[in-house]
């Protein structure tokens, strides 16, 4: 199974149309802004983290530091 990327577009209809029957039009906006700040918040922190661990100088400096 190819995992998410194995949906394709008539899959992605009907998850939406299904989620516009369980929430309503209303709805949508709301749990659309949550989703994306979710996202947002998700690759902050995961840059974040591949940040700190591409630079062996940051790492040697942080080490020195807290001696």
């Amino acid at each position: 199974m190819g995992g998410l990327g194995a949906i394709g577009v008539p899959g992605l209809i009907i998850i939406l149309v299904i989620v516009l029957i369980v929430f309503g039009p209303k709805k949508l906006p709301e749990i659309g802004g949550a989703v994306g700040k979710t996202f947002a918040e998700f690759k902050k922190s995961t840059k974040g983290l591949m940040d700190d661990d591409d630079d062996p100088v940051k790492k040697v400096e942080k080490k020195s530091d807290a001696s």
